[in-house]
C-alpha cells in the first residue's frame, strides 16, 4: 500500500481550549516502530478528554504544540518489526497519540479488529466509552440486578453506553440529561429521566427510590454536582464511582465521609486501569466483546464533522449541544 510522506492533522498550539487548534496540511506521516501498526484513520472519536487536555486540566497531559485527539478506527496500512497481527487491510479500532489526522501509529497489541459487518465510524466508542461504562458498572461499581443506578450526562456516548448496559444487567436507572435530550434517554430505556441542570438530583433520586438512595451512582460532572452525587447514593452500601469531571474540580474530606456522606467512593481513570489492573481490563474486554456478539452492543450512529472543524465539534461537545458520539473524518 502507498503511504504519503505528510498529511492533514489537527495541532493544538495552547492551553487555552480547542479554539486554537490548527489544521496543518504537512505533518509528517509517523512511522510503525516494534510491535506498532500504522492506519489510515477512517473516523477519530471525540471525546471529554481532548477538552481537558486542551486546557491544560489533564494529569500529565501533553504541552502544545500537540497533534490533537487519541481514539480512532481505520484500515492498517503498515506494520512494525516483530508483529504478527493485526496484518495488513485489517479495519481496526485503538488508542494513540495525535488520532486527529489521517495516519496514527498504534499498539499492535491493542489495535481491536471492528467488528464483521461494522464500518470504522460505527465502531467508535469500542475503545473508550463502552470499556469505561462497562468498567463502572461491572468490575468497580458491582452491578447486580434490581439495584438502582444513577447515569448522568445519560444522552453522550459513555452515557448512552452505561445506560444501555445497566438496563442489560437487570437495574434500574435514573437517567439525567438536558430536557432537549429527555426522549432520546427514554427511548434507550432509562426508567426515570431528570432534569441535568434543575433541581435536587439527591432529593429526586430518594423520592424515587422510597427515600433509600441509589446502589451505584456514575460521577462524571464534578463540581458542584459532585456533593448531590455523594448524598444521592445509599449509606453505608451506596458506591460512587468517580470517572469524569467535566464542571471541575471538586473536594471531599474524611469528616464528610464519616459525618455526612458514608458511601464507598471509587476513583477510576481508564488509562490506569489498563496499566495497572491488566487482569481485569482483559476481563473488561473480554465481556465487551460477548455483547457485541450477542448484539447488546451495536453500531454507533455518530455525528460527523469534517477534520478541519474539530475545534467546532469540540465546542458543542463543552457547550452540552450534543447527543451520542461524535467523529472526525479526515
Amino acid at each position: 500500500m502507498s503511504v504519503p510522506t505528510t498529511m492533514r492533522a489537527l495541532q493544538q498550539t495552547s492551553l487555552d481550549g480547542p479554539q486554537d487548534m490548527r489544521l496543518i496540511t504537512d505533518a509528517p506521516v509517523p512511522s510503525p516502530g516494534r510491535g506498532e501498526v500504522l492506519i489510515r484513520v477512517a473516523a477519530a472519536g471525540v471525546n471529554f478528554a481532548d477538552l481537558s487536555k486542551a486546557h491544560g486540566t489533564f494529569r500529565d497531559g501533553p504541552k502544545p504544540p500537540y497533534r490533537a485527539g487519541f481514539e480512532a478506527a481505520g484500515e492498517v496500512v503498515a506494520v512494525g518489526e516483530g508483529v504478527t497481527g493485526p496484518p495488513p487491510g485489517t479495519l481496526v479500532i485503538g488508542i494513540g497519540d495525535g488520532a486527529f489526522a489521517e495516519y496514527l501509529v498504534l499498539p499492535a497489541a491493542a489495535a481491536m479488529p471492528v467488528p464483521a459487518g461494522w464500518s470504522a465510524g460505527q465502531a467508535l466508542g469500542l475503545a473508550v466509552n463502552w470499556p469505561t461504562a462497562l468498567a463502572a458498572l461491572k468490575p468497580l461499581g458491582r452491578v447486580t440486578a434490581g439495584e438502582t443506578v444513577v447515569v448522568p450526562a445519560a444522552a453522550g456516548a459513555t452515557g448512552q453506553a452505561a445506560l444501555t448496559l445497566a438496563k442489560h444487567y437487570g437495574a434500574t436507572v435514573v437517567a439525567t440529561a438536558a430536557p432537549g435530550k429527555h426522549e432520546t434517554v427514554r427511548a434507550l430505556g432509562a426508567d426515570h429521566v431528570l432534569d441535568s441542570r434543575d433541581g435536587d438530583l439527591a432529593a429526586e433520586v430518594r423520592r424515587l427510590t422510597g427515600g433509600a438512595g441509589a446502589d451505584l451512582v456514575l460521577e462524571s460532572a464534578g463540581g458542584a454536582t459532585f456533593p448531590a452525587s455523594l448524598a444521592a447514593a445509599k449509606p453505608v452500601t451506596g458506591r460512587v464511582v468517580v470517572y469524569g469531571l467535566a464542571g471541575g474540580e471538586a473536594s471531599l474530606t474524611n469528616w464528610e465521609l464519616v459525618y455526612r456522606h458514608q458511601v464507598h467512593v471509587i476513583g477510576f481513570n481508564i488509562g490506569t486501569l489498563i496499566r495497572s489492573a491488566p487482569a481485569i481490563f482483559g476481563e473488561v474486554m473480554g465481556e465487551l466483546a460477548a455483547l457485541v456478539a450477542a448484539g447488546v452492543v451495536t453500531p454507533a450512529r455518530p455525528a460527523t464533522y469534517d477534520l478541519a472543524d474539530g475545534p467546532k465539534a469540540l465546542a458543542e461537545l463543552a457547550a452540552r449541544a450534543t447527543v451520542g458520539k461524535l467523529a472526525l473524518l479526515p
